[in-house]
């Protein structure tokens, strides 16, 4: 099955289905990420679930802005089957798997870039698995808006 891009009509498809208006901001993939974002948080506030080229556009906004915030490569971040980034300064790996690693799921990261859930709580709940002694990002999270 071909990986369905974020395009213009998925977005707007999306946001006609929850009654909200077109995307009328640029094609390019930062505009419309930024929109999938924007996207994805209404499906969530409506009760269902985002599409997924329109998750998989907001999951690569949020992972963008934590690398903004914390650049580095001591850090990997993943969000499978979406996306995954490097960030925070320090000692980086340069092969097989990386001694500080971050998982979780796409709404367990939009949770906790908008503060409906806190760092603590995702870990104790098994929402995060973070491995590795650098493996802390609740001093990045929630994001600024």
């Amino acid at each position: 099955m071909a990986r369905q891009q974020l395009t213009r009509d998925v977005l707007n498809a999306q946001r006609t289905a929850l009654g909200l208006p077109p995307h009328t901001g640029g094609d390019d993939p930062a505009d419309l990420r930024r929109a999938a974002l924007d996207t994805a948080l209404a499906a969530y506030a409506a009760g269902t679930e985002p599409a997924r080229p329109v998750l998989r556009g907001a999951v690569r906004e949020l992972l963008d802005r934590i690398a903004a915030l914390a650049p580095g490569r001591s850090v990997e971040v993943r969000v499978p089957p979406y996306a995954a980034v490097q960030c925070i300064a320090g000692p980086h790996h340069t092969r097989g798997t990386p001694p500080n690693v971050v998982e979780m799921d796409a709404s367990t990261l939009i949770a906790l870039a908008t503060g409906e859930v806190t760092w603590a709580a995702a870990v104790d709940s098994g929402r995060v698995r973070a491995s590795g002694p650098r493996a802390d990002l609740s001093g990045l999270l929630p994001l600024p808006g």
